[in-house]
């Protein structure tokens, strides 16, 4: 634990407040965005995988 010879001012309480929040906010839009990007990114290795599979199967013959 730190010690401070002197207690912040409230402009500097202020300033750490706001750092806060923002760090929140950035946060929570990473979070909403990597949510809402799911089902896109499953699509797309659906597909990836369908086309290796298809690729497979052309290449060394059904087995």
């Amino acid at each position: 634990m730190v010690l401070w010879s002197y207690p912040p001012t409230a402009r500097q309480m202020a300033v750490t407040g706001g750092v806060f929040v923002v760090g929140g906010l950035l946060f929570g839009v990473g979070a909403y965005f990597s949510f809402v990007n799911v089902a896109p990114q499953q699509e797309r290795l659906k597909s990836r995988r369908e086309a290796m599979r298809n690729y497979i199967k052309k290449r060394f013959g059904d087995s």
